[in-house]
């Protein structure tokens, strides 16, 4: 099948750089309309017109996971423009390496508040319109960090492990109303978020993001169970 998500409308967080943008230009391709929620406006805007150009369906909206208001607004224009949310991809999110004694409090809850509580927040809101259409899949972009530990990433690791458990509370909750959850924890990418901050690593020892975006898309097309 060479449109597999004809027809779906899917959000994508923080879907104009790096791991995000891999997966808008792999779902529009496979035939989703895609709307990019994304704080760096003219970034995500820039690559729904690259994308458009190509014959996809995507566009972007101004979306900020640290304002309520915003996620409501964000999620109001969607459901107002195309009736319903078939996929949402929570991938956004932000770091900072800190050993924890340096760690601020404003810089800890900026890290949390994106990448756990953002997480929730967009599940909150789009879980009701899900359950009305009695279909949909959340899928949560964890992280190894989710997995095992290193120095000077204290709050990244806290907001990732959240994340996870957040994924596996939904899953339970969810999928009694016929809408699946699903955590995908990559290891490192080719991505700005990690070579802008160290640019020392070796990219050859790095995964290119486009192989995790087709794993998402692999996710997504899954048959259902019997």
């Amino acid at each position: 099948m060479t449109n597999p998500l004809a027809n779906q409308i899917a959000v994508v967080t923080g879907g104009s750089q790096g791991l995000g943008r891999a997966i808008t230009a792999v779902l529009s391709a496979a035939g989703a309309t895609v709307i990019i929620g994304d704080v760096k406006i003219e970034q995500a805007s820039q690559q729904a017109a690259t994308l458009t150009q190509q014959d996809r369906q995507v566009t972007a909206h101004r979306l900020d996971l640290l304002d309520p208001g915003s996620i409501g607004d964000f999620v109001n224009s969607v459901v107002d423009e195309y009736g319903r949310v078939d996929i949402l991809i929570n991938n956004a999110g932000t770091d900072v390496t800190k050993p924890v004694e340096a760690l601020t409090v404003a810089e800890w809850d900026r890290v949390l508040g994106v990448n756990l509580r953002g997480v929730f927040l967009m599940a909150q809101a789009l879980l009701p319109i899900m359950y009305r259409q009695g279909t949909g899949h959340i899928v949560n972009i964890t992280s190894t960090a989710a997995k095992r530990a290193w120095p000077n990433a204290s709050a990244y690791h806290a907001s990732k492990w959240g994340v996870l458990g957040l994924s596996y509370a939904l899953f339970a909750e969810a999928r009694q109303q016929g809408v699946k959850v699903t955590a995908v924890a990559p290891g490192g990418m080719r991505t700005p978020f990690l070579l802008d901050r160290f640019p020392d690593l070796d990219p050859n020892n790095l995964q290119d993001p486009h192989t995790v975006a087709q794993t998402i898309l692999h996710v997504l097309t899954l048959p259902p169970k019997a």
